[in-house]
């Protein structure tokens, strides 16, 4: 059953047979890549062996748990526990059909733990998630409202050359925007961000290009410090010289 598909790849729930012969879940996720994404898809798998190797149990740390990856046909596919449905799609399908919103207090403040604590355990190991958003936090139990981090194909070590292509525009932390150099406080930003949009329903930092985000940003919280706007390699191209900026 087909799941969702991205640039980059489509999701299917499949069933592992050999799984399902030893009594365990046998529901899992296949991610399969599409052709001309091997670097891609390579580095993701480098990415979950990681993180799933520096922990006795990832559903403690609260990131997705890899199960296999193998080769075939030129495409890399990886298989990993199958989860229910992101925070983003839950939602906004609640909000259209009108029922009990289900991101309360309560639930937000476990989701927002949740998330804080597969953070700091990623952040622990050098690595910084570089794409929080709604869609890359998942759904694994709605009854006990437990939730898991996802998606690491586009994580960066703390050690990689600084990029201003990376996160998704409206969680993106200001001074990735500018080009300051940025460590795992910026997944921190972004989870901000997404808190926010989990109790109002609508995207805080809303915005059609990078200077309408910023003019966002800087209408929600007040004028950019100075320091940062200094050290920004892309000040010149979005702010005008001047006192006022």
């Amino acid at each position: 059953e087909l799941l969702g598909s991205a640039t980059t790849s489509d999701a299917y729930k499949c069933v592992d047979i050999s799984r399902e012969e030893t009594d365990q879940d046998a529901h899992v996720c296949l991610k399969i890549f599409k052709r001309g994404k091997f670097d891609q898809s390579l580095d993701e798998v480098r990415i979950l062996q990681y993180i799933n190797s520096n922990c006795v149990d990832p559903d403690e740390k609260n990131v997705l748990r890899l199960v296999d990856f193998f080769y075939a046909e030129d495409r890399m596919c990886i298989v990993t526990e199958l989860l229910r449905v992101n925070i983003y799609e839950l939602g906004d399908a609640i909000y259209n059909a009108g029922d009990i919103p289900y991101f309360v207090y309560p639930r937000m403040k476990r989701i927002a733990k949740q998330i804080l604590q597969a953070l700091e355990y990623i952040h622990s190991l050098g690595l910084i998630h570089c794409d929080v958003k709604p869609e890359n936090i998942v759904i694994k139990s709605y009854s006990k409202c437990i939730v898991k981090l996802i998606d690491f194909g586009g994580s960066l070590f703390n050690t990689s050359r600084y990029s201003s292509y990376i996160q998704s525009r409206s969680y993106r932390a200001p001074e990735v925007i500018v080009g300051c150099p940025y460590d795992g406080r910026i997944d921190i930003w972004s989870l901000g961000t997404v808190i926010a949009e989990m109790h109002t329903n609508s995207v805080l930092f809303s915005n059609t290009s990078v200077p309408t985000m910023l003019a966002r940003i800087i209408d929600v919280l007040g004028p950019f410090p100075e320091n940062v706007i200094d050290r920004g390699t892309n000040t010149r191209d979005l702010f005008t010289p001047g006192p006022d900026r």
